[in-house]
């Protein structure tokens, strides 16, 4: 189950494709019945969550918090268990709609790529460690691969 909300108001988030998107990604990694909580907020509310939890005092674009250790998501549930919820991601629409105009995309497009990377970091990825990076980058070019989103938005044309 994706539990979706939308607490913004002048932005409209079409539910059922971002949860498309999100079975899809949690397929990818091995996790179709994985569950997990899908926040969209303004800025003012990323800035007091990311205040209150990071103890950084601005806004940012995405925020993922895991409910298991690194890596210890168990990759399937079998039928008739509960659904194993891995965690939490909150998205500022507001950053998203600034760097979707930045990168010349879609809302929807960079709202994909900040599902890639919340997801990635859901299951343990990391890039503030130089070495931990590369791996990372390239969860994520696979996550992006398997929803048909170029990473980061590389382009031929």
């Amino acid at each position: 189950m994706i539990y979706f909300r939308n607490t913004t108001r002048k932005h409209v988030i079409d539910e059922r494709r971002t949860t498309r998107v999100v079975r899809a990604l949690l397929a990818a990694t091995g996790r179709p019945r994985a569950a997990l909580s899908l926040t969209f907020v303004g800025n003012a509310a990323m800035r007091r969550i990311n205040r209150e939890y990071r103890e950084k005092d601005r806004t940012t674009d995405v925020l993922s918090f895991p409910l298991f250790e690194p890596f210890a998501v168990p990759k399937s549930a079998r039928a008739g268990e509960p659904e194993l919820l891995i965690g939490d991601i909150v998205i500022s629409v507001d950053v998203a709609v600034r760097q979707a105009a930045a990168y010349d995309v879609s809302l929807d497009a960079e709202i994909d790529r900040l599902l890639v990377h919340a997801i990635a970091h859901l299951l343990g990825h990391d890039h503030e460690i130089p070495a931990e990076r590369a791996k990372m980058l390239r969860a994520e070019k696979k996550l992006a691969a398997a929803i048909g989103l170029d990473w980061p938005y590389e382009r031929t044309s």
